[in-house]
């Protein structure tokens, strides 16, 4: 048995060492059921600023790791799966998670159809106290926000980028309920579309950033968080996203990239990252993209010219259409503002599971 996950950092995020991930993936075969297939071996991120220790020999006992989704001492929900095309739309209590993510193989094809007895989930390296609601979520409506790198790096394909994001734009709205905002953002953010879904506005606001200046991403992913997505509640969910098209070459932020993720896991909102990165070799902007978009939940797209972005803003499109959602209630719940680590797998190791790594709890 493993009784300690060794932890190495990088920055002043935390990560779990990948000998001490292989041997926690490795753990989980025994202690499931002899008719579930193993457990995924992609090795969860730990909290923000602290790091997180490796679930108790109690957590990984078979009970709860057959059991994990469906609840600790409490009824669970049917283990169907279910589409919001013909259920009503649910609504999260203020003690509940709304947990939004995706599944793919190993080619990046999205599984559609998985059950919530499919899964095991463990929040703050407990089960949940209840499951209420388990859905393939097809229609959830969609608070997305366009950011754009305007900065004089990408001068010469910034036209291809103005059409791409236009052509998504037309594209992914599409229930009265959707709305979408633009940002350009060089050394500053700037709004130039706010929420609506008149496609008019929105293409209005995108052809009239033009490029010029450094490049200060993460305090435009922070903003963009901050005063747009953070602030964007209600009573029933929605699927929140930002589309950051950039080659992630930050030279001119305020803020540290750990502080914009952090944001994101405050406004529980996925990246999905556009890399404008054409060359074959992956520098230190790729790997900034790919950070903002795996800690979240997201995932970066890198096409390997400025006309294969279409194809990468298909995907996304694609992606936000075959998202699940999955509400719990946790155990031992605090409103202690403190960030509680989520570790969601599929049985099936086939599948890789896509989603937030956690989540900030409400102050009361």
């Amino acid at each position: 048995m493993i009784n300690q996950v060794f932890l190495s950092r990088t920055g002043d995020r935390p990560w779990m060492s990948t000998i001490a991930a292989l041997a926690f993936a490795a753990l989980f075969p025994l202690a499931i059921s002899a008719q579930q297939p193993a457990v995924s071996a992609a090795a969860p991120a730990t909290t923000p600023a602290t790091a997180a220790t490796a679930p108790t020999a109690a957590n990984q006992a078979a009970p709860v790791a057959a059991q994990a989704v469906q609840g600790a001492g409490q009824p669970a929900t049917s283990g169907d799966t279910s589409s919001d095309v013909n259920t009503p739309t649910f609504h999260v209590g203020a003690n509940e998670v709304d947990l939004i993510f995706t599944v793919t193989d190993s080619h990046g094809h999205y599984i559609p159809n998985l059950k919530q007895s499919d899964f095991a989930l463990l929040d703050d390296q407990r089960a949940p106290a209840q499951v209420t609601s388990f859905h393939q979520q097809i229609n959830l409506p969609l608070r997305v926000g366009i950011v754009i790198d305007a900065s004089t790096s990408i001068h010469e394909r910034f036209q291809f980028e103005q059409q791409a994001a236009t052509d998504f734009l037309l594209q992914v709205l599409k229930a009265k309920g959707d709305r979408a905002f633009v940002m350009g953002f060089d050394v500053t953010p700037d709004v130039t579309a706010d929420w609506t879904n008149d496609y008019d506005k929105l293409e209005s606001g995108i052809n009239s950033l033009h490029p010029g200046g450094g490049t200060a991403l993460f305090d435009a992913v922070y903003t963009a968080c901050r005063d747009k997505l953070l602030t964007t509640r209600g009573q029933e969910p929605f699927r929140k996203a930002i589309i950051l098209i950039s080659d992630g070459d930050d030279n001119q932020s305020h803020v540290y990239e750990s502080e914009a993720i952090k944001e994101c896991e405050r406004a529980e909102t996925i990246i999905y990252a556009i890399s404008t990165n054409w060359t074959p070799s992956r520098g230190r902007g790729d790997k900034i993209l790919t950070d903002l978009a795996e800690e979240t939940g997201g995932e970066v797209m890198f096409p390997p010219s400025v006309e294969d972005m279409s194809t990468s803003f298909q995907d996304i499109a694609t992606a936000l259409r075959s998202q699940y959602a999955l509400t719990y209630s946790p155990a031992d719940f605090r409103y202690d503002g403190a960030f509680r680590t989520i570790y969601l797998y599929c049985y099936d190791r086939r599948y890789h599971v896509r989603a937030k790594k956690g989540y900030f709890a409400p102050k009361q």
